[in-house]
């Protein structure tokens, strides 16, 4: 009888210190942004010939509107379309004010 109380007790204990060390699962970050910038960034009105690649930072202000901070890229109508599309578009309030959101974005041919 003495085994079988150790054995549960040490299960209880062992239980117990799993639950109060689990974590909370990572959510993407990233994943509301990127697909709302996807979105906002589809059909450019350019041909896009060669595959281009850039990062954009941007913030949303207290109006729910994204303010571009800065696009890198080499291609400077890759830049200008970029700002044009996402600056002080409206956003839903999934994202938080005040804070930076750095994207990875990529225009592909379409050939």
């Amino acid at each position: 009888m003495k085994t079988f109380q150790s054995i549960l007790l040490a299960g209880m204990l062992l239980a117990t210190t799993l639950t109060a060390f689990a974590t909370n699962p990572i959510s993407k970050s990233n994943a509301i942004p990127s697909e709302t910038i996807g979105e906002l960034l589809k059909n450019p009105h350019f041909l896009v010939i060669d595959d281009e690649a850039a990062f954009v930072s941007f913030i949303v202000n207290e109006e729910n509107e994204i303010v571009v901070l800065c696009v890198k890229t080499e291609n400077e109508q890759l830049e200008r379309y970029v700002k044009s599309r996402l600056n002080y578009q409206k956003v839903t309030s999934d994202f938080e004010t005040g804070k930076e959101y750095k994207v990875p974005i990529r225009l592909t041919s379409k050939s």
